[in-house]
């Protein structure tokens, strides 16, 4: 913005405010005649200062509410004419509305996302510094520019995206997906994918693929619809299952930079007001593909980009259908964003207390811990673990051989009482608590946090040694936090929170289109450095022969054997 357009901007807020002050001066005044406190309102307009910021901002739409520095609530969706021949409200109804707004907006700004952080290349360029992070993109780079079935390569210079860092080498977007806005309710828009006539096409070959267990179909139908998600994300399970990490993220990679070519001009990830219903079958695919994404950048060591990620995902739809509530504390704890974590408990809506659930109850206390670590006590870190201990007691034992703990003081601490199981009898919260153990162990590691834990549980078991009656009245609690009988989210696999790799042996591998795609575990890969879907040398006895065969039908991938008769190396090619 030049400094023309500034001072402008500077002034008309300053006219807002005098405005606002004038508007409370004549609230006070409830016994003037309307016609003398009509006398008393400056000359300026609201609604026409309204339409000169817009021309300042042309790009930026307002399609919600916005709320001033003083209160002020302006309503863009308003037109001038109608503004200008509209009467004031009654001052009651006019705080009823302030306060409605304020509330909403406090729940949804917890969650607006910073789009710079959602590319995971701005946080390794943080952390390794870009000339570092720059070598390793031109050494990649180097690799991929040999000449490939004869020919100079091509590439394409594709147009940035927020969620994944596009190959020079990866083929046009082909336009076969798309989004609509199906409504604006309470501050929210609604969005839903629509697929085109050729990605109908292509979905109907991918399930006839399914339905006769073809993976070799799967691959030929990428072939000819390189952007068909549901085809990229099949061949992402099977790359995984194999072992082939890196080929499998390149292909949430392409799932994501389709998914967010469809987007809709007003959908955005930054104000945190985008809904997308997962019951809507088109929908779907971009959940999973993002909770794949997510998990690949924590395995990178991208936390801060996995956090943002994992907040765009829990924004999109409140019901949570990928449990991203359930993995959101341990992304904070890792980028130590601690004092968000604790406005986040507080202020996401929630029909329970995020307290009641065991990641939340041990988070937060190492959240506090952190946050005092300059403190000379540690009091309230030491009574929140504390708090999680006797809420939550079986997950100390379950802690202690997970991450293993070793010290002998941890057989006689959980020998005691309250201690030594490891269910509490309620389905849905030993669920919680086994999910919390297999993603968070790696955090009970640190010394501190080791220490922080023993301490606590040693003055529990003191406690309880005096007063044995507060471990039925904490079963209670649980009881009342966790009513129901079956397991309500036995539909969140264990596994999906697992930092460990499975291998699947090549004869299982070719029943796996069986498998439901929205259900099974989702693997990581580590950075190597790449852009795009560069791999080095694999040698051929270390590799599944039905992975190598899907991999040469790929488009964008072809074979080459150097002059002195080495193993194959996967090549782009476009």
């Amino acid at each position: 913005m030049s400094a023309r357009l500034y001072k402008k901007a500077l002034k008309e807020k300053e006219q807002i405010k005098n405005v606002q002050a004038n508007v409370v001066a004549e609230e006070l005044q409830d016994t003037i005649e309307e016609d003398e406190s009509d006398s008393v309102a400056p000359s300026v307009n609201l609604f026409d200062l309204l339409n000169d910021y817009d021309g300042i901002h042309e790009s930026e739409q307002y399609d919600e509410p916005n709320e001033g520095d003083d209160g002020l609530v302006i309503k863009a969706d308003c037109h001038v004419a109608e503004g200008a021949k509209a009467k004031k409200k009654s001052k009651k109804k006019k705080k009823n509305s302030k306060n409605g707004l304020k509330s909403h907006q406090l729940k949804s700004t917890i969650l607006n996302v910073n789009s710079k952080l959602l590319n995971a290349e701005n946080e390794l360029r943080r952390i390794f510094g870009s000339k570092v992070v720059k070598q390793f993109e031109h050494a990649n780079q180097t690799g991929t520019s040999n000449r490939g079935h004869g020919g100079k390569r091509r590439g394409y210079a594709h147009r940035k995206s927020l969620l994944a860092s596009p190959s020079e080498h990866w083929p046009r977007w082909d336009g076969s997906l798309s989004m609509e806005l199906l409504e604006n309710k309470n501050g929210y828009h609604y969005f839903r994918y629509v697929r085109s006539a050729s990605y109908i096409q292509a979905q109907s070959a991918y399930e006839f693929s399914k339905i006769i267990d073809d993976l070799n179909g799967v691959a030929t139908n990428v072939m000819h619809h390189p952007y068909h998600v549901e085809s990229l994300l099949t061949l992402a399970d099977y790359f995984r299952f194999s072992g082939e990490y890196q080929t499998a993220s390149d292909f949430i990679a392409k799932c994501l930079y389709a998914l967010e070519y469809a987007w809709h001009p007003m959908f955005s990830p930054s104000n945190g007001n985008c809904r997308l219903d997962y019951t809507h079958e088109t929908n779907k695919p971009f959940f999973v593909s993002l909770f794949n994404h997510m998990r690949n950048l924590d395995r990178r060591g991208c936390h801060r980009s996995a956090l943002e990620v994992c907040k765009f995902l829990l924004s999109l739809d409140p019901t949570d259908p990928m449990g991203a509530i359930f993995c959101i504390d341990y992304f904070s704890l890792r980028a130590e964003e601690y004092a968000w974590l604790e406005q986040f408990s507080e202020e996401y809506p929630s029909s329970n207390s995020l307290w009641t659930f065991p990641n939340f109850a041990y988070s937060l206390a190492i959240c506090r811990f952190y946050l005092e670590n300059e403190a000379s006590s540690k009091e309230t870190a030491v009574g929140l673990m504390k708090q999680a201990l006797t809420v939550h007691p079986s997950v100390l034992k379950r802690l202690v051989e997970k991450v293993p703990l070793n010290d002998q003081a941890w057989t006689a601490i959980t020998n005691t009482s309250i201690f030594t199981s490891e269910d509490t009898g309620i389905r849905s919260l030993d669920h919680l608590i086994r999910i919390y153990v297999e993603r968070s162990y790696i955090i009970w590691r640190l010394p501190d946090v080791h220490k922080l834990l023993k301490d606590a549980a040693l003055q529990v078991v003191e406690t309880l040694n005096h007063d044995s009656g507060e471990i039925d009245t904490w079963a209670c609690v649980r009881k009342e936090a966790f009513p129901s009988e079956k397991n309500e989210y036995g539909h969140l696999l264990v596994s999906d929170f697992s930092d460990s790799g499975t291998i699947l042996p090549p004869e299982d591998l070719e029943n796996l289109l069986m498998i439901d795609p929205w259900m099974e575990d989702m693997e990581e890969n580590e950075y190597q450095g790449s852009r795009g879907p560069v791999r080095g040398s694999r040698e051929l006895a270390n590799r599944s022969p039905l992975a190598m065969l899907l991999e040469s039908i790929l488009p964008w991938v072809h074979f080459e054997t150097d002059a002195g008769g080495n193993h194959d190396q996967p090549q782009e090619d476009h």
